[in-house]
């Protein structure tokens, strides 16, 4: 069977291709450049990462192409990044990214090839059960990334393998090791794709104009100015620059709302119960495998990528919208992000925070 691997060049894809060789999979590695970018030098800053994706399949002796995505990851995801940033939200491009780019363009791309699948580095797992395909978390949960996944539709997963579905980390880092794959000691990227290391009010303020305005208190009190309220999020405490203006009282200040009809940030110190809310409306749901029967049941759910799962109650309405009550208040739940729900082995999908309920 022919597999079409994304390999980008990190230690995670590269096992992977040496995992579906060891298989016996027929495997053509295909290198995505999402993101048109040079550094100060003027070199194209994937092309490290290109050199490294090739090395790799010339290691396993697997066919290594290139195929560039920028321009649909301009429409489909940037795009997307910068309305929602301009609205004051905070938007997560990863999933979105991989609904539209890797499981979306590269996978239509890849079966021009033939291919029976396509398969990436991720970890996490699949399992096809009376024709409906399951995702299902990784054996190494603080590396699990269905939270990335949580958009994939019936079809994406029926093409697709997860090779490190059942190792950790670690264990991937001896296996590149023992194989001596080029990228086994690579650094772990980190960071948004298209921002990835560098500042991110500075690749920011080349697409917003910088739009200052006041950081007051709960009960009005003009205490700071800030920058711009789209480089802050709910709960932060740090670059707010408000040292020594709480007169003495005990606490760091941290963002607890963001007004955009005044443009103003607006701030608290002490006790966190701003921070926390009871409820969220969740819109644009996709479920996995299938919508639920029931409009009203209990299971888990995660707000942000690192969070552990939360007992929830989910009640859905006509609209493809969701009601998710929170068995116990959550802190810092953050529009724009993505609540993904879970049982105890699956993911069960998930979809955009809209408004949260205090």
């Amino acid at each position: 069977m022919r597999v079409v691997l994304g390999i980008s060049g990190g230690v995670d894809s590269s096992v992977a291709a040496l995992l579906l060789k060891q298989q016996g999979y027929e495997v053509i590695g295909l290198f995505m450049k999402n993101w048109e970018e040079t550094d100060s030098n003027g070199v194209c800053c994937a092309e490290a990462d290109f050199a490294d994706a090739k090395a790799v399949c010339s290691c396993l002796d697997i066919p290594c192409y290139s195929i560039n995505f920028a321009k649909q990851y301009q429409d489909k995801v940037f795009s997307y990044f910068l309305e929602e940033y301009g609205k004051g939200r905070t938007p997560n491009p990863d999933v979105l990214c991989n609904k539209e780019i890797k499981f979306g363009s590269f996978l239509d791309f890849a079966l021009t090839f033939d291919a029976d699948y396509i398969a990436t580095g991720h970890y996490c797992g699949i399992e096809h059960i009376n024709g409906l395909h399951y995702l299902s978390k990784a054996v190494d949960i603080d590396k699990d990334q269905t939270y990335f996944l949580n958009q994939l539709n019936q079809f994406q997963l029926s093409k697709v393998l997860f090779p490190l579905q059942n190792y950790t980390k670690p264990q991937v880092r001896q296996l590149a090791k023992d194989n001596n794959i080029p990228t086994a000691c690579k650094k772990d990227s980190t960071g948004i794709c298209f921002i990835g290391e560098r500042n991110f009010r500075k690749f920011m303020q080349n697409y917003f104009p910088a739009k200052s305005g006041q950081i007051v208190t709960i009960d009005g009190q003009v205490v700071g100015e800030h920058i711009g309220l789209m480089f802050y999020t709910l709960g932060q405490r740090k670059g707010l620059n408000l040292g020594g203006a709480k007169d003495g009282q005990e606490g760091r200040w941290f963002v607890c709302e963001k007004d955009l009809s005044t443009n103003r940030l607006i701030v608290s110190h002490g006790s966190e119960e701003q921070l926390y809310s009871k409820a969220c409306l969740v819109s644009d749901v996709n479920f996995i495998p299938s919508k639920p029967i029931n409009k009203q049941f209990d299971c888990f759910a995660k707000f942000r990528y690192r969070q552990q799962e939360q007992p929830v109650t989910i009640c859905i309405n006509d609209d493809n919208s969701c009601l998710v009550t929170f068995s116990q208040p959550q802190r810092a739940v953050t529009q724009g992000q993505y609540a993904v729900f879970y049982d105890e082995k699956y993911c069960l999908g998930g979809g955009v925070i809209d408004k949260i309920y205090k």
